[in-house]
């Protein structure tokens, strides 16, 4: 019961954060997006310190959950922050939940319950070696490098949800590592603790995915980023905990079955959640934002397709 309590907290916690952050980094200088300085320019903003606050205590209670129990049974829950988020919208916006906001509720939750009813996420399983540990941490370090390189060939509203993705992706990751940190902290003491990389691995993975997401939610509105962001962190930090941490789950036709529906669910959950009307961005906003007005593009104000790069003059060149 306190994993689920910690995880559902840490979940409230990141949902809050990340819509603080996402209204602050709209105002950033657009030429900072993915430079570190557009780092050093939320600092100055009130409300994205506030966000950013939020974020850590998030971080710091999924620790505490990722050291009482499984990354395969802690990601799902996690996931849930995007409902946190929608409530927050909610208020910002003024808008109702509506008929597509209450089918996504009910799709994360069920897909959330499918998926750890029918694995029953379990450790003691026998951890990797350091070989696996690298195969596994390169693998998704590649999969992130490769996520970015085509996001900047993008425009910008194509570009945040990659971006987004590749931030998931080292979020899932720094989850994993987290929990072995932890293990190892609790049985080896800290001196023992800052001699290994993992330690440092989760915090370059947590800086450079801070750098990645404050960019995403520059380019675009929160519904661009956030479920991408929120889909793919679950998927990343189970297929990590499995990979190298001895995590098991029910393998059963039946049980597979089951997680499979429960994944599904999530992923389709979260974006319907995150194309809510309700959540905070709006294409108008954003394009306004950025100095274009919404008849150049293509005449539509709500198309989904961002400014090209080669007439956005706020874009930085390569």
């Amino acid at each position: 019961m306190a994993v689920f309590l910690l995880a559902l907290s840490a979940a409230c916690c990141l949902g809050l954060g990340f819509v603080l952050q996402q209204h602050a980094a709209q105002r950033a200088p657009r030429a900072d997006m993915l430079h570190w300085r557009l780092l050093l320019d939320l600092m100055r903003m009130p409300e994205w310190l506030l966000g950013t606050g939020f974020m850590v205590s998030g971080l710091l209670l999924s620790a505490l959950a990722l050291n009482q129990g499984e990354v395969s049974l802690v990601e799902p829950l996690l996931a849930t922050n995007l409902i946190f988020a929608m409530a927050l919208s909610r208020v910002l916006t003024r808008q109702t939940l509506g008929r597509s906001g209450w089918v996504g509720v009910l799709l994360l939750g069920l897909g959330v319950t499918s998926f750890i009813v029918a694995g029953r996420p379990t450790g003691g399983g026998p951890a990797a070696g350091e070989l696996r540990h690298w195969l596994v941490v390169g693998t998704v370090a590649g999969l992130t490098l490769l996520l970015v390189a085509l996001a900047r060939r993008l425009p910008l509203f194509e570009e945040a949800t990659l971006l987004a993705l590749a931030a998931g992706l080292l979020y899932g990751l720094q989850d994993a590592l987290t929990r072995t940190t932890t293990q190892r902290l609790d049985h080896d003491g800290l001196a023992v603790v800052l001699r290994t990389w993992q330690p440092y691995a989760v915090v370059a993975a947590g800086v450079i995915g801070l750098l990645l997401v404050q960019s995403a939610f520059e380019a675009a509105p929160l519904r661009m980023s956030l479920p991408a962001l929120t889909a793919a962190q679950p998927l990343s930090g189970i297929a990590c905990a499995v990979g190298f941490l001895g995590d098991r789950l029910r393998v059963t036709p039946g049980a597979l079955a089951w997680q499979a529906a429960g994944l599904v669910a999530i992923v389709i959950g979260v974006i319907v959640i995150g194309r809510h009307p309700a959540m905070p961005g709006s294409v108008r906003e954003t394009l306004e934002s950025i100095g274009a007005p919404p008849e150049d593009r293509s005449g539509s104000t709500d198309s989904g397709d961002g400014p090209d790069r080669d007439t956005d003059p706020d874009r930085r060149t390569e």
